[in-house]
């Protein structure tokens, strides 16, 4: 049987650190949540490779946990501190939900599959707020947020998000169209937003936030 707790270790030490993952209270909570609980039952055994995980399918879209290393530089660069109200965008079955929990900050976990929000509500318990509903509107109702996560590549600006972003907000995406796309830094000052590209990663893609077919920049 694979030990779970090594397999943790492992992922911290050769996956995170080595991917210029520093911050010690992110390591710590990359250590503590067990990933393969965030799995589907019969894929467990996957849960600590690096790559992008599928946890699920509904309506004819797929959602994905990020790669480890993918995810804790994404979080890294929020620059989180406990307290922060934070959304997390297509959470699928909550990992990414858990570590940012693990934090000390609030988390406010949407999920536009319904049987996957169903399934993150309840491994996820009374600690996060899970919202079922589109993933291109965020969950406004409990904006603004300290700063926002996108669990998957997003193809063009998700304005909405970041209008739900209070002033000083950040949020964190990959964007761009196929290979290699940008790990991107939005940060909100007033009514402007400034992005920067923080370094190249792939994530399987966001439908709602696809670009239409014909549309040019």
């Amino acid at each position: 049987m694979l030990d779970y707790a090594q397999a943790r270790r492992l992922m911290v030490d050769c996956q995170l650190r080595t991917f210029d993952v520093t911050d010690i209270a992110l390591l710590d909570a990359f250590d503590a949540v067990p990933r393969e609980r965030f799995m589907p039952a019969d894929r467990e055994a996957f849960a600590y490779i690096d790559q992008p995980q599928a946890v699920g399918a509904e309506d004819g879209e797929t959602r994905f946990m990020p790669a480890p290393m993918v995810l804790a530089r994404l979080i890294q660069a929020l620059a989180l501190k406990p307290g922060d109200r934070v959304l997390d965008v297509g959470t699928g079955l909550g990992y990414g939900a858990a570590v940012l929990r693990r934090l000390g900050v609030e988390v406010v976990a949407l999920e536009s599959l319904p049987g996957l929000a169903a399934a993150a509500r309840e491994r996820l318990g009374e600690g996060v707020t899970v919202e079922a509903g589109p993933l291109e509107t965020g969950a406004p109702g409990h904006a603004p947020y300290a700063a926002i996560l996108v669990e998957g590549q997003v193809e063009r600006r998700p304005q909405v998000l970041l209008d739900q972003l209070a002033d000083g907000g950040r949020l964190a995406c990959v964007q761009g169209q196929g290979r290699p796309a940008k790990a991107t830094l939005w940060v909100r000052s007033g009514d402007a937003f400034g992005s920067r590209p923080l370094f190249d990663a792939t994530l399987p893609p966001l439908r709602a936030f696809a670009v239409e077919a014909g549309f040019a920049f």
